[in-house]
């Protein structure tokens, strides 16, 4: 059985473990990251561009934070370069919340005590036609981590029904192997975001005590999988307040960074989650403000000016508001977290609280007041 350094136990039977050098590169460069190195001189050395790994690291550092001012203005200047003013808008939905895993930081964890639901595939598409309705394009289907209960064909049948209806098709589902996502791509599926939660693998094995996620490296290799198994994008991410948010967030981003250098023509982007209040919570956040988010975001947005980022209904209106005038280019509208939540077609908890429950038309008439234009899809099928 394999068994990687970083894992708490062997890969369960099934998974698929693939040849690549990129999570012992990832880990070996954030064991070298020290925040509190860096000085002034340093983050205006990074401001000054091109930001390598090492401009990266500083513009992430506390010495950074002096300088925000500043750097809004070049991360801004860098979103208009390549984005123009557009903002993509999507909504989540949310098939089922049955879960495996035990991640003592979520509100699936198996062991917690909530309404339970997976939607048939007929509720699957009256809940999607109620979210077309609103004139969304752009839709990322979720389950929790349960193959027995949202196994490879379910999810294909979620994908095929989202195809029907939408232009961009995004999964954020348990990782897989390289030919469950071939399957799910040619279902119509273009997109994978796998969060990694936090990189650093000790803090891991502490925060996922049982379930196939255990396995860290598994799901390190996630999206380069998808990546092999045909799809068009990958979205990268740290729940940020798991750990030390800067290592996290530095991590993160040189993840990103090999996968791009590795595979040129994937679409990468990052989305920017910090931990949020869940039913039965049972951990305590690792404090990361707003100002620190911001910092992250315009951190990516230096490193890989092309890159995509996703600001989620975690955060409240206004700070989204802000954030996407600056770095982020993806906001999620009208969102519920519940399964079937959407038609009224079914009855299971959220996974997380959300803070902005805006709809699509006021995150639009937002928008359009603070001069961006809202985008409801961004791809064009073949």
């Amino acid at each position: 059985m394999v068994r990687r350094w970083t894992d708490a136990e062997d890969y369960h039977e099934g998974m698929e473990s693939i040849d690549s050098d990129v999570m012992d590169r990832v880990l070996a460069a954030t064991r070298e990251y020290e925040p509190d190195s860096y000085t002034e001189t340093d983050v205006r050395r990074a401001m000054s561009g091109p930001v390598g790994p090492e401009g990266f690291g500083a513009l992430l550092s506390p010495a950074a934070k002096p300088m925000m001012e500043e750097i809004a203005t070049l991360a801004r200047e860098e979103t208009r370069k390549h984005f123009g003013n557009a903002v993509t808008l999507f909504t989540p939905i949310y098939a089922s919340n049955q879960c495996e895993n035990r991640c003592i930081y979520c509100g699936f964890n198996c062991d917690n005590k909530i309404n339970r639901a997976t939607l048939s595939p007929e509720d699957v598409r009256r809940e999607m036609d109620s979210i077309a309705s609103m004139g969304l394009r752009d839709i990322l289907i979720l389950t929790g981590e349960s193959r027995e209960h949202s196994d490879i064909p379910y999810i294909g049948d979620c994908v095929e029904a989202a195809s029907e209806r939408f232009t961009a098709v995004g999964i954020e589902v348990y990782p897989m192997n390289t030919d469950e996502y071939r399957y799910l791509q040619s279902k119509g599926a273009d997109y994978v975001t796998v969060f990694q939660e936090t990189y650093d693998p000790e803090r891991y094995a502490e925060l996922h005590p049982g379930g196939p996620k255990r396995i860290f490296s598994y799901r390190f290799d996630a999206q380069e999988r998808a990546l092999r198994g045909g799809m068009r994008g990958v979205a990268f991410g740290a729940l940020l307040g798991l750990g030390d948010f800067r290592r996290d967030a530095f991590a993160c981003g040189m993840h990103a960074h090999l996968i791009q250098r590795r595979y040129p023509h994937a679409e990468v982007s990052f989305s920017l989650p910090r931990l949020r209040p869940f039913i039965n919570g049972r951990v305590e956040p690792e404090s990361v403000s707003e100002s620190d988010l911001l910092q992250v975001s315009m951190a990516y947005r230096l490193f890989m000016p092309f890159a995509s980022q996703t600001i989620s209904t975690r955060e409240r209106a206004g700070f989204r508001d802000g954030i996407v005038n600056i770095s982020a280019t993806r906001i999620s509208a009208s969102v519920s977290v519940g399964v079937g939540e959407h038609s009224g077609t079914g009855h299971g908890d959220g996974q997380f609280e959300i803070s902005d429950p805006r709809s699509v038309d006021e995150i639009v008439g937002s928008l359009r007041r603070n001069g961006l234009q809202p985008v409801m899809a961004d791809y064009v099928r073949p």
